[in-house]
């Protein structure tokens, strides 16, 4: 993260459509006791993210059905994925599930942004963000 980007708890700033987050935070709650880290990750994300509707939502933040381009800061390794619910996913089609950890990691962030986030052995995984692409 560099110095010119505001931070929460050193995070960057998230945005996101109020009505989309409650649809999220509503699946994260339901998937408390199957998925409790990452539930947990989402709720945490989504209650201190700046909401918005449609109108005021910046551009070029990560929502669902976005198009994300990233690099994994540690391999630099660069990867293209869509954000979208869980019963949509498929990681051999480029759709990765919102209730994994990076697709938690990703929701809400911008173009440059960078966080580091725990990936699915729970070791930290620093990414930056390439590229976002609205939904179509």
């Amino acid at each position: 993260m560099n110095a010119t980007q505001p931070a929460t708890h050193g995070r960057p700033p998230i945005h996101l459509l109020a009505a989309e987050s409650d649809m999220v935070a509503s699946l994260a709650l339901r998937a408390e006791h199957q998925q409790p880290v990452v539930a947990a990750m989402l709720l945490e994300e989504i209650e201190r993210a700046e909401l918005h509707d449609a109108d005021t939502l910046p551009e070029g933040h990560v929502g669902l059905n976005s198009t994300v381009a990233f690099v994994d800061e540690r391999t630099h390794e660069m990867r293209e994925l869509k954000l979208v619910m869980p019963g949509e996913a498929n990681i051999a089609e480029g759709r990765i599930s919102i209730m994994t950890p990076m697709g938690a990691a990703l929701y809400g962030l911008a173009a440059g942004h960078s966080i580091a986030w725990p990936d699915l052995h729970g070791n930290s995984r620093p990414i930056r963000i390439v590229r976002v692409t609205p939904p179509e």
